[in-house]
């Protein structure tokens, strides 16, 4: 359980693992599934658009597919927390979390030649954390992108230079850290692919053990 009632999935220590984790995702779809992005879908659309309207189709659809399973994603989320919220041998957030292991498993077997297929499960994946993962120490954030930290976070530290409270600065540090960490696991997810190839990913799915275990005792 959590200090001061707040849910073990909030802690800034599951937090860190899941944006290090993350980061890891994005730098393997990209470094070894074809340049593509696991949770930056902007940039997928960016490119997804720019091959369509050069009539690209097939190099259009490398960046479509993921993007509609990162929907999916989200969609068996939200499923999985409206059928499961009231669990109580498994909190339901666990049960994404195993989800998410079975599929960047499996990422790890599959040849080049099914990179399309490995970049949705990891995009699913992506999707399905980020939907259920979405606070740090009782602030909203996002474990696969940095786009909206970045904002909160130099949101909350221009008020702090406003109002010179330290829980504005304390919100403000922690969503930087979290993008630092996001850094981090992307950094080290590009060094591990070059030695080990398609089964970095495997890391990812040992790291979202951990915070499975860690989350043994959540309360609901």
């Amino acid at each position: 359980m959590a200090d001061s009632g707040r849910q073990t999935s909030e802690s800034f220590l599951l937090s860190a693992i899941l944006s290090f984790s993350g980061g890891l995702q994005d730098a393997y779809t990209y470094n070894v599934r074809g340049e593509v992005f696991a949770n930056a879908q902007t940039g997928n659309v960016v490119l997804m658009s720019q091959h369509f309207m050069l009539r690209e189709w097939d190099e259009g659809i490398h960046y479509l597919f993921p993007l509609m399973a990162f929907a999916l994603g989200i969609f068996i989320a939200e499923n999985i927390d409206h059928r499961y919220k009231m669990a109580r041998r498994i909190h339901w957030r666990q049960i994404v979390l195993l989800i998410e292991i079975v599929l960047l498993g499996a990422v790890g077997f599959l040849p080049a030649q099914f990179d399309m297929a490995a970049n949705m499960m990891v995009s699913l994946s992506c999707a399905m954390q980020v939907q259920s993962f979405r606070k740090v120490a009782g602030y909203g954030y996002a474990s696969t992108m940095c786009i909206g930290n970045l904002r909160a976070g130099t949101e909350s530290l221009a008020k702090y230079f406003h109002d010179g409270k330290k829980e504005t600065l304390r919100k403000s540090l922690h969503y930087f850290g979290i993008i630092l960490i996001f850094a981090l696991g992307a950094g080290f997810g590009g060094v591990m692919s070059q030695r080990m190839g398609i089964r970095t990913i495997w890391i990812s799915s040992l790291l979202l053990l951990v915070d499975c275990m860690m989350m043994r005792r959540e309360t609901i």
